[in-house]
């Protein structure tokens, strides 16, 4: 956490007290699927695993992994998996995940901005993060760098995010109880930290009793990007796709590969972005 000023740092305390607190709530929910319910896999667009690519024996690091859903798929492919949140209720959470699931995957509490000390400078062949992870990290910057320093040279980073037009949409139903997509949200970053009612959570299940306050920092695609570049690593692909894991709004389809996206008759617009990057040989 060095350099942030002891606001912001307070913000991602409250986060963090705010993410054990969903953590229960999260793994009683059929969202996730921990009980079998989903696959693991299914959190992953084919994409992805071609952009990924190969995982048998490499040494991946997962960021901000929560209940570690994703990480026991990255690990069935063959993956040494280790597994970083800032939420130590779903750091214990997520290791029980993955004995359920029989797959080994070491997991470590700690800060994205503290994981080189966190890692004890462990360096990886490979990292993922993304699925709504960037949006509670308040300097890219920063972040960028760390993940450049714990990629081996050669090795690669992979994020798969949210787009903020996502974000930035809202609905407006009208009074014939159907749903009008409107620009109600900011799209570009540039206001700081935005305070977040966070008493309930974006899966079902009740109410949060305590720590109900969360912080967001809106980052478009842009900024990804130059983070990542200004960090010293080689964009190799930038992605934008039209589905999402689960449905955002009312009447959305699904499709064969259990993904959702809006109606033929709506406007074909991103709902996620991913990007490729890799750090130099040296």
């Amino acid at each position: 956490m060095r350099g942030f000023e002891r606001q912001v740092e307070e913000m991602m305390l409250a986060n963090q007290a705010n993410w054990d607190q969903r953590t229960p709530i999260h793994l009683a929910s059929s969202f996730y699927g921990v009980d079998g319910s989903r696959p693991a896999e299914s959190w992953f667009a084919e994409y992805e695993w071609g952009d990924l690519g190969e995982l048998d024996g490499v040494d991946l690091l997962h960021l901000q992994c929560h209940l570690g859903v994703e990480t026991v798929a990255l690990a069935r492919r063959g993956a040494r998996v280790v597994g970083l949140d800032i939420s130590g209720e779903s750091v214990v959470q997520a290791r029980s995940v993955a004995n359920r699931h029989g797959v080994d995957i070491e997991y470590v509490q700690g800060n994205v901005y503290d994981a080189l000390d966190v890692l004890g400078g462990r360096t990886f062949d490979r990292i993922y993060t993304g699925k709504g992870a960037l949006c509670y990290l308040p300097d890219l910057d920063v972040w960028a760098d760390v993940v450049s320093r714990l990629l081996r040279p050669g090795g690669s980073f992979y994020v798969v995010e949210f787009h903020p037009l996502l974000y930035a949409l809202g609905v407006v139903p009208p009074a014939d109880g159907s749903q009008e997509l409107v620009l109600r949200n900011d799209f570009l970053s540039g206001r700081g930290a935005e305070k977040r009612d966070a008493t309930y959570t974006y899966t079902d299940g009740p109410p949060l009793t305590e720590a109900r306050v969360a912080y967001e920092w809106r980052h478009e695609v842009a900024a990804v990007v130059n983070a990542l570049v200004g960090a010293g690593l080689v964009i190799e692909r930038l992605r934008e796709t039209a589905k999402l894991p689960w449905p955002r709004w009312q009447g959305m389809v699904q499709d064969d590969d259990g993904w959702f996206r809006l109606p033929d008759e709506a406007p074909r617009i991103p709902l996620l972005y991913a990007v490729s990057a890799r750090r130099p040989l040296e």
